[in-house]
């Protein structure tokens, strides 16, 4: 039986975040996040699961691109190229937290919650994730860019922040992966 838990964060992201955790855990794996859009969300759905701290490594709130250069050794030339909200950026976020930390996995979420910054070709509630695992290729790309729409500012980061959890599952647990991007 789960115990309830005393939270001000929504039901649907305190119970993803459960289940990673003791997925992870029962996995032996650690897990850090790099969160741009979601301005920490999802490391504080992580750590509203006590004991989490055998699981969860570190998270990284990089919402500059300054932050994202100097935390997470992102290139200035990577941002000025494909733009922060890019495969290329939270692949080099996801490599940049695994590389700082012990963790197994780590997920990077970068994004346009609104209700300003869209353009036509990257509106309001595209965001893109990124996930790196300790030991795999490093060419190996796995990123997915959803596109929420305009569900409003807590929407859209409620709905990134969901999506990074279930990055977050170790793989045989996971019941679809995202598109792999060569």
């Amino acid at each position: 039986m789960i115990d309830k838990i005393d939270t001000c964060l929504p039901a649907e992201l305190v119970k993803e975040a459960r289940e990673v955790i003791l997925a992870n855990r029962a996995a032996g794996l650690r897990v850090a996040v790099a969160e741009s859009c979601t301005g920490g969300l999802v490391s504080a759905a992580l750590t509203e699961i006590a004991g989490s701290s055998d699981v969860f490594e570190a998270g990284f709130v990089t919402y500059s691109n300054e932050a994202k250069m100097h935390l997470l050794q992102v290139s200035g030339d990577v941002i000025d190229t494909f733009g922060a909200v890019s495969v290329a950026v939270a692949w080099a976020m996801a490599q940049g937290a695994l590389e700082r930390t012990g963790a197994d996995t780590a997920v990077a979420i970068t994004g346009i919650a609104g209700p300003d910054g869209g353009t036509a070709n990257k509106p309001v509630g595209t965001v893109v994730f990124a996930r790196a695992r300790r030991g795999a290729d490093p060419k190996e790309i796995v990123a997915d860019l959803k596109e929420f729409g305009d569900l409003g500012r807590g929407g859209v980061r409620l709905q990134a922040a969901l999506c990074a959890l279930e990055l977050l599952m170790p793989v045989s647990a996971e019941p679809d992966s995202p598109s792999s991007v060569p």
